[in-house]
């Protein structure tokens, strides 16, 4: 679905003034950028501490302040993605569905910069033993699964390439082994052949000898554009659950890439408004080229 635009009135943050993370990091955007986040939201609830309301602000303000050109995001409730589609503004929409079906459960919803970026095609399938039927979950997962793909138009350089987003399984290292083959042979299947973009939260850290690891990047082709980046910011374990950051502590947060797309830079945000993050996994940013 393609989800109509809401605007949301305010004024910019301080935060936001200050320039992107991103920007800090690695400069100013080229026009031939792709600015690209994976971003666990957390599930919208009312249960505090660290409700959707509490986070709401800051996650508006990191969002707003990095403005990427892709977000693949993961456990977004309906109304809670309306909130960010307009807390982003106008200039962005979003294409997703419900892992329960329709608009039922969890998005794996892709944001993205209209004026960056245009939506050609699109599709959903489930990581089950029958993908196309909505809600199916036949590997013993502790919960349903699904990808979102789209076929973007990248305005700027007129190359076309694939976003495809997911969240593998968290209890079932057999469910993740079954995921990451369908996906796999889902991304080989891809017409026309174009360049992909895989981002996710895999449950599964990244640079372990994990079979999923090793399959998703070790033999589809793609790439871990975190360890392919020119410039890395500090490393940090994606997963915090609102508790201290690790250093160099697990990423299970990944943004993969196929052959000939480059990394400029890459980073995982630590942005917090007070004491209070936007969620309980940092996002993890790259500054991608297309080739």
């Amino acid at each position: 679905m393609f989800a109509a635009a809401l605007v949301v009135a305010g004024t910019p943050s301080p935060a936001a003034a200050a320039g992107s993370a991103m920007d800090a990091l690695a400069g100013a955007a080229q026009a031939g950028d792709l600015d690209v986040m994976t971003f666990n939201l957390r599930y919208a609830s009312n249960s505090t501490p660290n409700s959707w309301t509490q986070r709401r602000p800051a996650m508006r303000t990191l969002l707003t302040t990095e403005r990427p050109d892709l977000i693949g995001t993961q456990e977004g409730l309906l109304a809670q993605l309306r909130d960010i589609e307009g807390d982003l503004g106008s200039g962005y929409d979003y294409i997703g569905a419900g892992r329960e079906g329709g608009i039922r459960g969890e998005f794996m919803a892709v944001f993205y910069d209209t004026t960056r970026l245009e939506a050609q095609t699109y599709g959903h399938y489930w990581l089950s033993d029958t993908p196309a039927v909505p809600g199916s979950n036949t590997w013993g997962g502790g919960s349903i699964r699904m990808v979102t793909w789209v076929r973007f138009l990248h305005r700027a350089t007129g190359r076309q390439f694939y976003a495809v987003n997911t969240h593998l399984d968290n209890v079932s290292e057999y469910a993740r082994q079954r995921a990451a083959q369908l996906i796999r042979s889902r991304l080989a299947a891809l017409t026309p052949v174009l360049p992909i973009v895989l981002t996710g939260d895999f449950n599964s850290p990244a640079g372990s000898s994990s079979y999923v690891h090793t399959l998703l990047a070790g033999q589809s082709g793609l790439a871990d554009t975190w360890n392919t980046a020119g410039v890395r910011g500090p490393a940090y374990g994606t997963y915090h659950n609102y508790q201290a950051l690790v250093a160099n502590g697990p990423r299970i947060d990944w943004v993969l890439a196929s052959e000939g797309v480059t990394a400029r830079a890459t980073l995982t945000n630590t942005y917090r408004r007070g004491s209070q993050y936007p969620s309980d996994h940092l996002p993890v940013q790259v500054r991608l080229r297309l080739p």
